[in-house]
């Protein structure tokens, strides 16, 4: 049987993962990278040019690397938990090096169109552009995956502030801030408060006169240290965890953890408190912010409602003089490459489980890692490759289009109902629920109950811990020997970078202190439920 030629648009994290999968099922991958290097958006360049990933100096990953790596190339044990994007591409390119990926990259090659072939209804085929050293060529593939990321097109809404045409000072977008050294002595007004804008006003608060940061709804604030020092997300997202959120109606999970923010330091108080509940919009990252408030290097202030020559004149009717002001107003998805082809992607971007096309004749062309995810891309992405190869190798099919359009539609239904309006909402999943929906798809998903009875160690571990990607090369396509032992050992891998004073007497472990909450909020719960039974059976 001929052997599929698939395309691979992007060489950063996602497309990493892509090529990886398309050779584990015996598919012939190209992948097309602008750069002449891998990495993508953790691949920090001076002068990024236009249509490229462009970050700061200091970036740092949001998820710890359990949380991260791959499902079959563990981060090694003594890697800091939260990596600097330096030491995560050291990373990268060892699990380049290890799967033997980079022969499969061509470097500073543009992706210039992807159409379909005339014969497509049939075939399923494409025509595919790629112009290198200003030299155009045409290759056909069996299938597509785009890689190519959604932090390349910045979003500058100009229009939305008047006055910014008056101003004199200096404005940029995020995308183009690299470091501080240029922002010495000045006043700057940041506006927008995600992730990038709470970590730019944060570096620029050091050595700039005063940051001001400007933010329409407000923020609620998570910090990377959770109890006891552990990483937030290896504590929060376990399956455990995500098994009680579902008992509990949302109105007592949204009060729950916004006590348990506030108790670090009070939103209202920091003029951070926004309107909508912690779980109907992304939340920020900072473990700074807070500190940089109180010590008052950052002020919080409302939206801006225009700008004068030297000045920005705030919706509270305050007015501050103004030297710089940077833009965190996040990115737009685009994929010129693609033209305006509506069966590809329409407006409101459907995609079926956020990966297929639904009016696509043929399931040939995917998107890959273009989610928002409330935990880390890389195992989100690389489940989402895993998946698609094996629609593309015909091993596993997809509903009817009208099936694909109702599932479609009942996802923005329900996010339509639990978010706010915000383009980047439609694209947020919940991260074990979707990780979990993709494995459903693809047949890995862990049997809990059937581990439970072979092996209550790995059972107990998945169940209670960490909601690695490991878990997901235990059964089915891609069945990694290496998994239950790296689910077993991931705890020692988190400790392991903390520990290096040789203190002769150590505290409680993490494991230690997991598994004494643990079996305490276990006691507690049984103990209700048995009250409960006894109260309705007393009537």
């Amino acid at each position: 049987m001929k052997v599929k030629k698939i395309a691979v648009i992007g060489a950063g994290v996602s497309g990493l993962g892509a090529i990886k999968s398309c050779l584990e099922e015996g598919l012939e991958p190209t992948c097309f990278e602008k750069r002449n290097d891998i990495g993508g958006l953790w691949n920090y360049e001076d002068t990024p040019e236009s249509g490229r990933p462009g970050m700061y100096k200091s970036l740092t990953s949001n998820t710890s690397k359990e949380m991260t790596a791959f499902s079959d190339y563990p981060i090694p044990d003594h890697y800091p938990n939260y990596m600097h994007n330096s030491k995560l591409m050291e990373y990268l390119r060892m699990y380049t090096r290890h799967f033997g990926l980079l022969k499969h990259i061509q470097f500073q090659t543009n992706v210039c169109s992807v159409r379909k072939r005339p014969d497509f209804s049939t075939s399923g085929q494409w025509d595919v552009v790629v112009e290198t050293d200003r030299v155009q060529k045409t290759y056909i593939f069996d299938g597509v995956m785009v890689c190519s990321g959604h932090y390349t097109e910045k979003y500058l809404p100009l229009q939305d502030f008047a006055g910014i045409e008056k101003f004199q000072g200096r404005y940029l977008h995020s995308w183009e801030y690299k470091h501080s050294e240029s922002f010495v002595g000045k006043r700057v007004v940041v506006i927008g408060i995600g992730n990038s804008g709470a970590d730019v006003a944060g570096e620029i608060s050091r050595v700039a006169e005063q940051v001001f940061l400007s933010t329409r709804r407000g923020a609620w604030i998570w910090n990377r240290v959770w109890d006891h020092g552990n990483p937030m997300d290896a504590t929060l997202f376990t399956r455990y965890n995500r098994a009680v959120q579902k008992l509990y109606p949302t109105f007592l999970l949204n009060r729950h953890i916004e006590n348990k923010l506030n108790a670090r330091f009070n939103h209202a108080n920091y003029g951070l408190l926004p309107e909508h509940r912690i779980l109907d919009h992304q939340t920020v990252l900072n473990d700074d912010l807070p500190n940089h408030i109180i010590t008052g290097r950052v002020q919080i202030k409302p939206n801006v409602k225009e700008f004068t020559q030297a000045s920005a004149i705030f919706e509270d009717g305050t007015e501050e003089s103004i030297d710089v002001v940077v833009f965190a107003t996040g990115y737009t998805l685009s994929f010129p490459f693609l033209g305006d082809d509506s069966t590809i992607l329409d407006s409101q971007h459907s995609l079926f489980k956020l990966v297929f096309p639904p009016r696509l004749e043929k399931p040939t062309l995917a998107f890959i890692g273009i989610i928002q995810p409330a935990g880390a891309i890389i195992p989100t992405s690389e489940l989402q490759s895993r998946w698609v190869v094996r629609v593309f190798t015909g091993l596993k099919s997809l509903p009817s289009q009208s099936e694909m359009m109702a599932e479609i539609k009942r996802r923005k239904r329900s996010k339509a109902k639990d978010s706010v309006k915000s383009p980047k909402d439609t694209r947020r999943v919940q991260y074990i629920d979707y990780m979990d929906e993709i494995a459903s798809e693809l047949g890995v998903k862990p049997n809990l109950l059937s581990l439970l009875l072979s092996d209550a160690k790995l059972a107990k571990e998945i169940f209670w811990g960490p909601c690695t990607s490991y878990q997901y090369r235990l059964q089915g396509p891609g069945k990694w020997p290496g998994a239950r032992a790296a689910i077993l050992t991931q705890r020692e891998r988190i400790l392991k970078p903390l520990r290096t004073r040789g203190l002769k007497h150590l505290g409680a472990s993490f494991s230690h202190l997991f598994w004494v909450k643990s079996i305490c909020v276990v006691f507690f719960l049984l103990v209700s439920v048995l009250a409960t039974y006894m109260l309705l059976s007393s009537h």
